[in-house]
């Protein structure tokens, strides 16, 4: 009831609890004037703004407190995911590697971690000659000429047809050692920006053999002494148009890889199409489900036919790549250069030019790249003198050497080399 007496008695009473500093009565006063109907005091009025405000502010502190909580929660499980680079690592594979920062771009190895490539390098040997020995000799012969002159149109310029029987065992000869070398690095490098999860999901396409699933098992050997690997997961897909190619690569894996103590999980799943009767709404691909999407030497000679696989790669990454993914590209140097009639130099900034005009035909942006060289040098050595050169600094591959000598009659030892751009986008 509004009581005018009742009402100056309690404003007299609310107006003496805060000189005493009774706030709490105060309050109740306050809240007793409210409920009466009676108009509030200018003193009542500004009492109930401060009390106002100090609700305001005790409730944004809340809040703020619950948001630091979910964000600190948040980032400590990111980085629970996220294999964070050993120091202590990272020093050894760049000393064994011997990498040689020589500019922001430029990278050169002429290293190895001998105690990984070696047992790889001679287990694939094992299995190659176990391959060849089922097959007589006169035929062996014919089939490793026909595809050795296949792949051989690379050095050409040309794009090989891969459709012979032997295409597969031809590749882990003359190119397979060298890509998964670069592909190591590549995924060193990733890691080293503590961009790599330890569950991933991945899409290679044009994967050939899975060159960057074996990439990524031997580099994440090597960290064995250094640290312990959190329980790590790869979901692997391989989009290749030839099956063989497949084959012998899930083939190989399980003799080696599988052999090997390791907490990798590694999940694969295959899917044979070819590039060029892609179907973007009938194809199963998940969507929205890879961290990185790579494409390792998969781009065309033939301008026609690099315009219609730069169409399907765009279709891919727009519906299959998580919005936080990356795309990961590995092209030679030789082929980046001549698709834009440029000749290569030790001009950085004619090669940033190149490498942006590249990534536009995909529509990508730029996140790094890194010029991966033997020589260390943008400019190519004549013949003669990259012989003496690989004699003298790079490592040998000691076991596929005298196989190349016997079948394919190969006169040199054959090196791990690299002339490579590795290029870090993101749509």
């Amino acid at each position: 009831m509004n009581n005018p007496i009742v009402n100056w008695w309690r404003s007299q009473q609310l107006k003496l609890s805060l000189k005493r500093g009774d706030i709490r009565r105060a309050v109740q006063l306050l809240q007793e004037i409210q409920k009466s109907g009676a108009t509030f005091s200018w003193l009542e009025k500004l009492f109930r703004d401060k009390l106002q405000l100090e609700r305001y502010s005790q409730e944004y502190k809340r809040q703020t407190e619950t948001l630091t909580k979910q964000l600190t929660e948040a980032s400590q499980e990111k980085a629970n995911l996220i294999l964070m680079p050993d120091a202590e690592f990272v020093k050894y594979i760049y000393k064994v590697f011997n990498l040689i920062q020589h500019d922001e771009y430029k990278l050169q190895s002429t290293g190895i971690d001998e105690r990984i490539f070696d047992d790889f390098e001679s287990t694939l040997v094992e299995y190659l000659k176990e391959e060849f020995s089922k097959i007589t000799d006169k035929q062996l012969f014919i089939k490793l000429e026909d595809a050795f002159d296949d792949i051989n149109n690379l050095k050409i310029g040309h794009d090989p047809d891969y459709r012979f029987s032997l295409t597969p065992h031809v590749y882990f000869m003359k190119y397979f050692l060298e890509n998964v070398y670069c592909v190591y690095l590549a995924w060193f490098l990733i890691y080293q920006d503590a961009l790599l999860p330890s569950k991933v999901n991945i899409l290679d396409i044009a994967a050939g053999p899975g060159t960057v699933a074996y990439g990524l098992a031997l580099f994440l050997q090597s960290s064995s002494g250094f640290f312990d690997i959190p329980e790590m997961h790869i979901s692997y897909y391989s989009l290749e148009k030839q099956d063989s190619f497949q084959f012998r690569g899930l083939q190989f894996w399980r003799r080696y890889i599988e052999s090997r103590l390791t907490t990798v999980n590694a999940y694969f799943r295959f899917v044979t199409t070819d590039l060029f009767t892609w179907k973007s709404k009938s194809n199963n691909l998940p969507k929205d489900f890879f961290d990185f999407i790579v494409i390792s030497h998969c781009f065309f000679a033939d301008p026609a036919k690099r315009v219609e696989a730069n169409n399907t790669y765009k279709q891919i990454f727009a519906t299959s790549l998580k919005k936080s993914g990356y795309i990961l590209l590995i092209v030679q140097d030789k082929k980046l250069f001549k698709v834009y009639d440029v000749h290569q130099a030790e001009n950085q900034e004619q090669e940033k030019n190149v490498v942006h005009k590249f990534l536009a035909e995909l529509g990508l942006e730029l996140v790094w790249y890194k010029y991966l060289t033997s020589t260390g040098s943008r400019t190519a050595l004549s013949g003669a003198n990259f012989g003496k050169f690989a004699r003298e600094k790079l490592p040998k591959q000691l076991y596929m050497s005298p196989l190349l000598q016997q079948y394919i009659g190969q006169k040199h030892q054959s090196h791990y080399t690299l002339d490579d751009y590795v290029i870090l986008a993101k749509k």
